[in-house]
């Protein structure tokens, strides 16, 4: 049976789905989270760290959502603050100056709008990740592991390759929000979902993304360990051939990628 865009909205905000942490157990080894951006705090709605992937060493950075309301109110809901995101990029930064490829896992509803986010410079902090990361000497993978939402997650998804878990959504805003907008009613946001193109079949189509990874029957929330199986085939596959690429060649098809879209 055909899901359509609204049911793929509600399957990748379902609080039974995999968490950034949940991949990041089930698909890596070793994993040392780090703190801080060095300039304000840490934010605890991205994770980030050194981790093996077989013999490799890699970084991993994760947007991370919590299971139930303490939870969320600890992480934030997964909608970074200016230092997350800078904390995001010091480990990127890092990274490259060891050799390290990097893993992105996307899960935000988008950067967190508060007064004191915009007062610490969130877009300027958003703006310098795109640009940082489009320049950076190592290899990027970036995985949309259920919700996409505006810049906060675009902030990390400059990357060589992008894919979406079947059931993801990726897109400029909130179908709520889309719908406020435009027809200026919340309650059309199933029509919004449905004229968004969100979903990453759609996005697939539009040559935006590389690659969907299948989830489990139902949903990611139905098995993690099949669903994080399948995000590390793809991983495997795809960073034998990024790490085989000189330099000089993986930024100039970064840059045409992007240029492309």
């Amino acid at each position: 049976m055909e899901i359509t865009p609204w049911e793929k909205v509600k399957l990748a905000r379902m609080s039974l789905r995999p968490t950034g942490l949940d991949y990041i157990d089930r698909i890596f080894d070793n994993f040392l989270e780090l703190h801080g951006d060095r300039y304000y705090g840490d934010d605890h709605a991205i994770v980030g760290g050194i981790a093996s992937f077989g013999d490799l060493p890699v970084t991993v950075i994760a947007q991370q959502k919590g299971r139930n309301t303490k939870e969320n109110i600890m992480r934030n809901f997964s909608m970074p603050h200016p230092e997350g995101y800078r904390k995001a990029l010091r480990l990127m930064k890092q990274a490259e100056k060891f050799h390290r490829p990097i893993i992105c896992l996307i899960d935000t509803p988008g950067a967190f709008c508060g007064i004191g986010a915009e007062e610490r410079g969130q877009g300027e902090a958003i703006a310098t990740n795109l640009s940082e990361m489009m320049l950076l000497k190592t290899p990027i993978i970036s995985v949309v592991i259920s919700e996409g939402g505006s810049g906060g997650a675009l902030a990390l998804g400059v990357a060589d390759r992008v894919y979406m878990l079947e059931h993801a959504i990726y897109a400029i805003l909130s179908p709520e929000g889309f719908a406020s907008i435009l027809y200026k009613d919340s309650s059309k946001a199933e029509r919004a979902a449905k004229e968004m193109k969100l979903t990453a079949q759609d996005l697939q189509e539009y040559g935006i993304i590389d690659g969907i990874i299948e989830e489990p029957q139902g949903g990611a929330h139905n098995d993690h360990d099949q669903a994080a199986s399948n995000i590390k085939a793809m991983l495997e596959k795809e960073l034998k051939e990024l790490i085989n690429l000189p330099i000089e060649t993986l930024l100039e098809q970064r840059y045409q990628k992007f240029r492309g879209i």
